[in-house]
């Protein structure tokens, strides 16, 4: 099985555009923090500066594209800045309503930035070794693109159906950039130590096969042992080099991933909580509960009834 595609559609992963923008000089606005949430921009024209709390200010120029996978706020300029106008500000100033390209400035085409921005989002409580060793940001350049042509193309099917008027390009560009999330994490880990050596292990033979067995049966009565013996390794070998790669211990991982389940099957089912304890392997409802209770502070009851 894909077991990045199993984490992601568990954690909800729901793509969302904000605005294509012409920004003609000089502009500048502060992106305001938004919570379960990645947020990426995408260069079509100009020059952009993005800067993060206590980070030397990223540019960006035709082609390349930033992901901010925790949602932090960030200025977007076309000079170096340190301080910008909110967003909220600059889209009354221009008495933007949501619909069609975001003018600020002259709206110049040969001198302004144009962007496509947008956000993916995830489920309250979404969890996992990949969310957690996100770095920062993500940078994507134009040379980057042409190293991995699938993203390439992903990008530039987004971009041309930002610019169409055709029925359905809003749904299109939402469902390509769930894609684009996918390939963004593929092609920038590379550089990046933490979630490079996460996903790794998905590539692993013998850590890779533990993770889809756990992913593919997480009902099942699994343990160190168990697990160990199934990929050919030794307990303490696997154990060791599990934590190594994934970040956690084995029964950790899977304790943290049956609770990712509950919350899909609540949010998306009538399931009662006795239902949701057999479908993630809890041998109780009072197991699965006093469990739920003591990883996100509510009883899966509570949960359901504040959706």
């Amino acid at each position: 099985m894909d077991i990045l595609n199993d984490i992601l559609d568990t954690l909800d992963l729901k793509g969302a555009l904000y605005f294509r923008t012409d920004f003609s000089g000089p502009w500048s606005v502060t992106v305001p923090v938004l919570e379960h949430a990645a947020r990426f921009h995408l260069v079509i024209q100009g020059q952009c500066h993005v800067k993060l709390p206590g980070e030397e200010a990223v540019i960006l120029g035709p082609g390349d594209l930033v992901l901010i996978p925790k949602g932090q706020t960030h200025i977007l300029s076309d000079s170096p800045v340190e301080d910008a106008p909110p967003l909220e500000h600059v889209l009354e100033a221009v008495q933007y309503d949501g619909d069609g390209v975001l003018v600020v400035g002259e709206g110049n085409d040969t001198a302004s930035t144009q962007l496509i921005c947008g956000h993916f989002t995830f489920r309250k409580n979404a969890d996992h070794p990949i969310l957690r060793s996100l770095p920062d940001y993500l940078l994507t350049t134009a040379s980057m693109r042409a190293q991995n042509p699938w993203l390439d193309e992903i990008l530039r099917l987004i971009n041309r159906q930002m610019f169409s008027e055709n029925v359905g390009s809003d749904a299109s560009v939402r469902r390509l950039s769930e894609i684009m999330f996918i390939e963004l994490l593929r092609a920038g880990i590379e550089d990046q130590d933490e979630i490079g050596a996460l996903l790794k292990g998905f590539q692993d033979p013998q850590i890779g096969h533990a993770l889809e067995l756990m992913h593919r049966e997480p009902t099942g009565s699994w343990t160190v042992e168990s697990l160990a013996r199934q990929v050919g390794m030794s307990r303490s070998r696997f154990a060791e080099r599990f934590g190594d790669l994934v970040g956690q211990g084995p029964m950790s991982y899977l304790s943290d991933w049956r609770l990712q389940k509950a919350l899909s099957i609540l949010d998306h089912s009538n399931c009662s909580v006795q239902q949701v304890a057999v479908q993630t392997g809890y041998q109780s409802p009072a197991a699965f509960t006093r469990a739920f209770a003591g990883k996100f502070g509510v009883a899966p009851t509570i949960y359901r009834q504040m959706l």
